[in-house]
């Protein structure tokens, strides 16, 4: 009932907001507005909601199949950083400057250029001109970023919040129409689903969300590795495997995510004794919010304890002078990984791959 009285009351304003959206996806489409080719083969991620669907787990995974075979680099917007223009992560980085998933991407993946720039062109150049041998770079977050034309553009959309299910802004959540913004994907992939999801359900919500025949659909889910030490130096890693599998540890989570509710339910597979700490979306962790984590921490009366983190929000903490070296000891990460459904990861990564391979090729081509 919310939902509807939300579209009602907003259905001006969003009818405004769609129709300019409309008129400047056809100024691009019909080459009004210029939209660039790059040297290298360029993939977004992207999607057509605001809030979180998966972008920075499925980059990775792009990254992880592509790292060993091309020379690749990451670009990202680098939301809510205090710094502006072009800047390339680097060992004295930390979330501020870059943000935290770009921040994250940084740390996971060594010798994977990532750098953030809120113009995309100039930062696609830039990192051009530092690593001319690139064989491709992916943009995260970049599917309404129209500048730039992405030689292959992939699309998600949340299984428990569907972009076909959903109405423009400020009324619902799509940052354009959908049958345009889907039109641009090459591939789209159904994020969030059920571990166990009926090939029956697949069917159902290809046919919904696929706009033409021509578009490659797939579902995927996250699975939850072990928890690793944010900071190795400090916390013990076999001390943590023995008590968490023994389930004898009591745990803080600390979240700044927009649904934590997928791993409090993983959680439980550890422990029944979980304390929640919740903030917003990208908070920014002050030192009053480090003393609030120390004093929650503190008062669990169970000496086998810890605090377990997101990556995205143990990001936040590497390189910041807030976090006291007696709290590091404590302070743990869950690392995210995504799974494609159906037996067609292979499917997945050959599309990708391919698109690459055939982009160096013409590229070589065209130099004879």
């Amino acid at each position: 009932m919310k939902k509807i009285l939300r579209i009602l009351l907003f259905l001006p304003v969003s009818f405004v907001y769609g129709i300019v959206m409309y008129i400047r996806n056809i100024l691009y489409d019909f080459g009004l507005l210029p939209s660039k080719e790059k040297n290298t083969a360029i993939i977004s991620v992207g999607n057509l909601t605001v809030g979180g669907t998966g972008k920075t787990p499925h980059t990775e995974f792009i990254v992880s199949e592509l790292q060993s075979l091309f020379r690749i680099a990451v670009l990202s917007r680098g939301y809510k950083r205090k710094t502006k223009g072009f800047v390339l992560a680097n060992q004295k980085s930390n979330a501020l400057e870059i943000g935290d998933e770009p921040m994250q991407m940084y740390l996971k993946f060594h010798g994977v250029p990532v750098a953030v720039s809120e113009n995309r062109s100039k930062g696609i150049d830039e990192l051009l001109n530092l690593y001319p041998a690139l064989n491709a770079i992916v943009l995260d977050d970049a599917h309404q970023h129209r500048r730039i034309r992405p030689g292959l553009s992939i699309l998600l959309t949340d299984y428990n919040r569907l972009y076909s299910r959903d109405s423009l802004l400020p009324g619902g959540n799509l940052r354009e129409s959908k049958k345009q913004g889907a039109r641009r994907a090459d591939i789209i992939i159904v994020t969030k689903c059920p571990a166990d999801m009926s090939a029956i359900d697949m069917r159902v919500i290809e046919h919904e969300v696929t706009p033409s025949m021509y578009h490659h659909v797939f579902f995927s889910s996250f699975v939850y590795d072990e928890p690793l030490p944010v900071f190795i130096r400090y916390a013990d890693r076999l001390w943590l495997f023995k008590n968490i599998k023994q389930k004898k540890a009591s745990v803080l989570l600390v979240t700044g995510i927009v649904s934590p509710q997928m791993i409090l339910s993983h959680l439980k597979n550890y422990t029944d004794d979980i304390r929640h700490l919740q903030f917003r979306d990208h908070h920014e962790f002050t030192e009053k919010d480090i003393a609030l984590i120390e004093k929650q921490f503190y008062e669990i009366p169970n000496q086998e304890k810890l605090i377990l983190m997101t990556e995205k929000d143990a990001a936040r903490l590497i390189n910041n002078p807030i976090v006291p070296n007696s709290l590091k000891y404590h302070l743990y990460a869950l690392p995210i990984r995504v799974k494609i459904l159906n037996n067609k990861e292979t499917a997945l990564i050959k599309k990708i791959t391919d698109y690459v391979e055939e982009d160096s090729r013409n590229r070589l081509l065209s130099k004879k």
